[in-house]
């Protein structure tokens, strides 16, 4: 599925369950969906300082979640304001290769 049809599929599904959040609260969202994936790569992976604690490792399949649900939020938030992530990433990708 492309980028236009996976950001129409989820504002189908919002539209559906009740609309979009305000941008803040869709940040934070994005903010907390961070915080898990970063929690779930560095239980995963160690982080120096934490590889001596014992903690019951994730399965990758969690960080593929995690990955999924910071996704959908970011999705979420550029839809409610209307931004077009294909253009974005595409004009993202040619400010990195003029580097």
């Amino acid at each position: 599925m492309d980028l236009k049809k996976l950001t129409d599929e989820v504002d189908k599904y919002i539209k559906a369950h009740g609309g979009y959040w305000d941008p803040g609260w869709l940040l934070a969202a994005i903010t907390e969906e961070l915080g898990e994936l970063s929690h779930a790569l560095q239980t995963y992976y160690g982080v120096r300082g934490l590889n001596s604690v014992k903690r019951k490792k994730p399965k990758e399949k969690l960080i593929k979640e995690e990955c999924g649900d910071l996704f959908f939020a970011l999705i979420c938030l550029a839809n409610s304001l209307d931004i077009n992530l294909e253009t974005a990433l595409l004009k993202t990708m040619k400010k990195y290769d003029a580097r």
